[in-house]
C-alpha cells in the first residue's frame, strides 16, 4: 500500500427537504422493524390486530438505544452514498442487535448473506421469530451480524476497535456509536487518547457518536448529566472537537444531525488533506495539531416508544433500556399500547403488500460494498494477505550441543520481529502492540524498521518516536487489545507483547475474542482472520526484582478454560523453539495463541532443525538429558514445561545421574500445553497410546510447570499415569528476592524435585535416605548463602549442563 491520494473526500450538499423526509421514513421503518423483533413470532405486517399467539412467549430484547442506532445508520446511509465513503461502523451500545440487523435488512446484506430471511414479508416474519429465538440470533451486535466488528455483550472497547480498523487504512472511516453505559467504563476513557497515535496521512479517520440518551439499564449516566460546557472541556481536553444535536422532534434531530455529519466529515477531509499534503502533522506547544471532530448525540431513551405505561413514564427513562411493554402476552391493555405502538409508524407506507419496502424507501442506501453491511472490512479475512516471513535461518542461533551457548530469546526474536516490519513497510499491515514494554521485554530492534506510533509533541531527549511508525506503546492493557482486534478483524496482522502478569487485565477482553472466533467458524461467509498472538515474558519466574505483584502465570489456564478450537498456548524453553512458535503463531488463523518465553540469558537447547522437530510433536523425550535405555523402563519420567522449569529439570536430571546413577530416567518437554489433553478434548491432545507411551502408564512422574500446578492435574486428569503425576510450580510464593530462590520458594528447585524423586519412586527413599539429606541441606545451604550475599549460591549461577 502506497501513500494514499491527496485529494479530500468531496463535500456534500446540505440535505433537501426531500431527503430529509426520505431520512424519516427510513428510521420509522427501522424503528418497526426493531420492535417487530422484540414482540412477534408472527402477524410481522399487522394485516390483523395483534393476537396472545402472535406474540413470542419471552420477551428479550433492548429497546432504548435502537432508535438513536436507527438514527445514524440512516445517516450514515445518506453520507456514504453522497460521498462515495469506504466505511465501517462499530456500534458500541449494549446489545443494540435489533437496530443493525433491521438496517441490515433494509438494505438487502442480510438477505445475501442469509437467503432464507428473504426481503418480503415471509423474510421479515423469519427475521422477528429469529430475534433473541432458541435457535436464532443474539440480541446484541454479535459475529452473525453482517458489518459488525465490535461484539455488543461487553462494553469498553469500540473506540479502540474503532482506532484498531482505521490504523494502516488511510481511505477507511471508521464511525464509533458510543453508549451511555459505555461511556462510563475505564477502558474507554483511556481510548480517548487514541487520537494521539492516529497519523492523518497514513491511517483513516475515526469519528466517535457519543449517543447519550440519559440513562443505562436503571441508572443515570454520568456524561449525560454533565452540563453541555463541562462535557464540552472534557472532550476538547481529549483533543476533540465537539459538535451537539439534542432534541425529541425527529425532523427538527435528522436535520441538525445531518448537518452535524457533513461538517464533521469535512472537516476530517481538511485534516488529512493537509497532513497528506505535508507528508506529516508537526505537534508542539504553539501547534497543538488537528482536533478531530466528534459528535454529542443527546435523544430520549425509547424515542418514539410508548410514553407511559400503566401509569409510570417510560419514553426518556431508564424503564424502556429493555422491553417497555413486558406483559403483553397476559395483559389486553398491553396488547393494545404495543399494537398502537407499531402503527404509530405507519407501515402501510414502509412496506408494499408483499412485505417488501416500499418504492423508494432505500433509495438513501448505499449499494453494493460501500453498505455497512457488505463492507468487507468487516470480514477483514476477504482482504488478508499471508505475511512475507523470511527463513528462520536467518535468525536462529547456533547450537553445536545442548546448553553450549546462552542468548536472550526475546532479543533474537526481536531481530526476526525487526524484518517482519521491514517487509511490511509498503503494505502497512502489521503491527506491534504492548503497554509500554516493548524495549524492556527486549524486542527494541523492531525500532530499527519501525519507529514508536506518536502524534504528540516529540522533545529532543525521546528515542525513536515517529509520526508513521507501527510500533505501538500505550500504558493501558485495554487499549492495546482493543487496537489490535480491530486492527486484526479489518484483515492485519499483529502481535501483542505484554509482562505475563498483567495481562490478567484483558481476560474479559480476550474471553470476547475467543467467542468471537468461536462463533465465526460456524459463519462460512466469515473468512478467517489473522490468530490473536500474545508474547508474555517478563514472567513470574523472572520478575524476582519486582516482586509479588509482578509474579501471576494464571492466563495461561485462563484461556485454556476456553473454547478449545480456538486456543492455543505454548512454552518455548529456548530461542529456537521460541522463533519456531513465533513463525507458526503469526502465519496462523483464527486461534488466540499465547507464547509465554523468557527475556533474560539463558542456555539454548535445540538447534532450529531439531526445535521444528520438537514443536511440530508439541511434546517429546529429551534423549540426551536422560539415561534410560532400550532395554527397560525408565524408573521415572522428569517433564518440564517452560524455559526456567526445564532449567530446573534438566539440574536435577544430572543431579540424579551423579547421586543416583542406576536409576533409569526419562526427561520429558512439552511446548504446546494442550497436547496434555486427551484428543477427544482439543485438537491438539494427544491419543492415550501416544501419551503413554511418553509418560508411562504407572511410573512416578514429576513434572516441573511454568504456571499453577493444578493446570496440569486438569489437563491430564484422565490419564491411566495421572495418579502418579506430581506437579511443582508456582504456589502464590512470591517475593523481592534472587531468581532461584524465587523456584526454591515454590518448591521448584533442583534439589526438591531429585527429593521427589527419592520420595516416589517406589523403594527408592529408604536406599537414598543419605541423598535426599544431602539435598535438603543444599536448600537450607542456599537460603542462608542468598540471605547473606543477596546472591544465589555460586554453584547455581555457575552451572552448566555437562553431558
Amino acid at each position: 500500500m502506497g501513500d494514499p491520494a491527496v485529494t479530500p473526500t468531496a463535500a456534500a450538499e446540505p440535505p433537501s427537504d426531500a431527503e430529509l423526509q426520505n431520512l424519516e421514513r427510513y428510521w420509522r421503518a427501522a424503528n418497526y422493524l426493531s420492535v417487530g423483533q422484540i414482540y412477534l413470532m408472527d402477524n410481522a405486517l399487522l394485516r390483523r390486530p395483534l393476537e396472545v399467539e402472535d406474540i413470542k412467549p419471552r420477551l428479550l430484547g433492548h429497546f432504548g438505544t435502537s432508535p438513536g442506532l436507527n438514527l445514524v445508520h440512516a445517516h450514515l446511509n445518506r453520507v456514504i452514498k453522497a460521498r462515495n465513503l469506504d466505511t465501517v461502523c462499530i456500534w458500541g451500545p449494549g446489545h443494540g442487535g435489533p437496530a443493525v440487523l433491521a438496517n441490515s435488512w433494509l438494505d438487502g446484506t442480510y438477505t445475501e448473506t442469509y437467503p432464507d430471511v428473504t426481503r418480503d414479508g415471509e423474510g421479515m416474519a423469519r427475521l422477528f421469530r429469529q430475534f433473541s429465538f432458541p435457535g436464532g440470533v443474539p440480541s446484541h451486535v454479535a459475529p452473525e451480524t453482517p458489518g459488525s466488528i465490535h461484539e455488543g455483550g461487553e462494553l469498553g472497547y469500540s473506540l479502540s476497535h474503532a482506532h484498531g480498523a482505521a490504523f494502516d487504512n488511510p481511505d477507511l472511516l471508521s464511525v464509533c456509536v458510543i453508549g451511555d453505559g459505555e461511556s462510563e467504563t475505564g477502558p474507554l476513557a483511556a481510548s480517548w487518547h487514541s487520537n494521539a497515535f492516529l497519523d492523518p496521512v497514513h491511517d483513516g479517520a475515526v469519528l466517535p457518536i457519543l449517543h447519550l440518551n440519559g440513562y443505562k439499564i436503571a441508572n443515570p449516566t454520568i456524561p449525560a448529566r454533565l452540563p453541555e460546557s463541562q462535557l464540552d472541556e472534557l472532550m476538547r481536553g481529549y483533543g476533540y472537537e465537539p459538535v451537539h444535536v439534542t432534541g425529541d422532534d425527529p425532523m427538527t434531530v435528522h436535520r441538525d444531525f445531518a448537518l452535524a455529519l457533513d461538517r464533521c466529515l469535512d472537516s476530517i477531509a481538511e485534516i488529512q488533506r493537509t497532513a497528506r499534503a505535508a507528508g506529516e502533522t508537526e505537534r508542539g506547544k504553539d501547534a497543538p495539531g488537528p482536533r478531530w471532530p466528534m459528535i454529542v448525540l443527546r435523544t430520549p431513551k425509547g424515542w418514539t416508544g410508548p410514553k407511559t405505561v400503566d401509569g409510570k413514564p417510560v419514553e426518556g427513562t431508564w424503564r424502556s433500556h429493555q422491553v417497555p411493554l413486558s406483559n403483553v402476552r397476559e395483559s389486553a391493555e398491553h396488547r393494545r399500547q404495543l399494537e398502537e405502538w407499531l402503527r404509530s409508524y405507519r407501515p402501510e407506507e414502509l412496506f408494499d403488500d408483499q412485505g417488501r419496502p416500499a418504492a423508494g424507501l432505500v433509495d438513501i442506501a448505499p449499494q453494493g460494498t460501500l453498505r455497512l453491511g457488505a463492507n468487507p472490512h468487516a470480514n477483514g479475512g476477504l482482504l488478508l494477505r499471508s505475511l512475507p516471513l523470511r527463513p528462520l535461518e536467518e535468525f536462529a542461533v547456533a547450537v553445536d550441543k545442548p546448553g553450549g551457548s546462552v542468548n536472550e530469546p526475546t532479543r533474537v526474536l526481536g531481530g526476526y520481529l525487526r524484518q517482519v516490519m521491514a517487509d511490511t513497510a509498503e503494505r502497512r499491515d502489521f503491527r506491534l502492540v504492548g503497554p509500554d514494554e516493548t524495549a524492556s521485554n527486549r524486542l527494541d530492534a523492531v525500532y530499527g524498521a519501525s519507529g514508536k506510533a506518536w502524534q504528540e509533541e516529540i522533545y529532543d531527549v525521546d528515542e525513536h518516536l515517529s509520526r508513521h511508525g507501527r510500533s505501538m506503546e500505550i500504558l493501558s492493557e485495554h487499549t492495546c487489545q482493543g487496537w489490535l482486534e480491530g486492527y486484526l478483524l479489518t484483515g492485519r496482522h499483529g502481535l501483542f507483547s505484554c509482562y505475563e502478569a498483567f495481562v490478567h487485565i484483558v481476560d474479559s477482553m480476550v474471553n470476547q475474542h475467543i467467542k468471537w472466533l468461536r462463533t465465526t467458524r460456524e459463519l462460512p461467509w466469515r473468512a478467517p482472520i489473522a490468530s490473536l498472538n500474545y508474547l508474555l515474558t517478563s514472567h513470574v519466574w523472572r520478575q524476582d526484582h519486582n516482586g509479588f505483584s509482578h509474579q501471576d502465570p494464571g492466563f495461561i489456564g485462563h484461556v485454556l478454560n476456553k473454547s478449545p478450537e480456538a486456543v492455543r498456548v505454548y512454552l518455548p524453553p529456548d530461542t529456537n523453539t521460541l522463533l519456531s512458535t513465533a513463525e507458526h503463531c503469526l502465519a496462523s488463523r483464527d486461534y488466540v495463541n499465547v507464547i509465554v518465553a523468557g527475556k533474560q540469558p539463558g542456555f539454548d537447547w535445540l538447534s532450529l532443525d531439531e526445535a521444528r522437530e520438537h514443536c511440530a510433536r508439541g511434546a517429546g523425550v529429551w534423549a540426551w538429558a536422560g539415561n534410560e535405555t532400550r532395554d527397560r523402563e525408565p524408573d521415572v519420567v522428569l517433564a518440564c514445561a517452560g524455559d526456567v522449569p526445564t532449567l530446573e529439570i534438566l539440574a536435577a536430571a544430572l543431579l540424579l545421574r551423579t547421586y543416583l546413577p542406576e536409576l533409569s530416567v526419562r526427561v520429558v518437554n512439552v511446548v504446546d500445553v494442550a497436547r496434555l489433553m486427551p484428543e477427544g478434548e482439543h485438537p491438539h491432545g494427544m491419543p492415550d497410546a501416544e501419551f503413554d507411551a511418553l509418560f508411562t502408564r504407572d511410573k512416578p512422574v514429576i513434572f516441573g510447570f511454568h504456571g499453577y500446578p493444578w493446570l496440569v492435574h486438569r489437563l491430564a486428569y484422565r490419564r491411566a499415569v495421572h495418579p502418579h503425576i506430581h506437579v511443582r510450580g508456582y504456589k502464590e510464593r512470591g517475593t523481592t528476592t534472587t531468581p532461584f530462590d524465587m523456584v526454591v520458594a515454590n518448591d521448584l528447585d533442583r534439589f526438591r524435585l531429585v527429593m521427589d524423586v527419592i520420595d516416589r519412586v517406589p523403594g527408592l527413599g529408604v536406599r537414598a535416605v543419605e541423598v535426599r539429606q544431602q539435598m535438603e541441606d543444599k536448600r537450607l545451604s542456599h537460603r542462608a548463602y542468598v540471605r547473606t550475599h543477596g546472591i544465589d549460591l555460586p554453584e547455581v549461577r555457575d552451572w552448566s549442563w555437562q553431558d
